[in-house]
């Protein structure tokens, strides 16, 4: 499956797709490209996108003070030891104002 985000890849966006490959999908391909395009690019390209706050279509994406790893976690149902602990690593580091968690 083709999953697609915004270029430039930060924290969140570095720990999404390794959190896909390892726990959701092994066989998944990425796609970075500017915000503007990724809705009409997800749709060509037949992928799921994700981490895109701006876009509310995104289904896949900070959710309150949440990141986009948390909701993968969320909707994947991912019950590994250690993995909530780790999302809020990468929260710390990917949302500003997060540093406390």
């Amino acid at each position: 499956m083709n999953w697609i985000t915004r270029q430039n890849v930060k924290v969140d966006r570095v720990a999404c797709p390794w959190l896909i490959r390892r726990f959701v999908d092994p066989q998944a391909e990425f796609l970075f490209v500017p915000e503007s395009e990724l809705l009409d690019a997800a749709a060509r390209e037949n992928a799921i996108p994700f981490d895109a706050p701006k876009l509310n279509a995104v289904k896949l994406n900070h959710r309150g003070e949440r990141c986009t790893f948390e909701a993968i976690i969320e909707d994947y149902n991912l019950e590994v030891p250690g993995l909530a602990r780790l999302a809020l690593i990468v929260r710390a580091a990917a949302i500003k104002g997060q540093e406390y968690v």
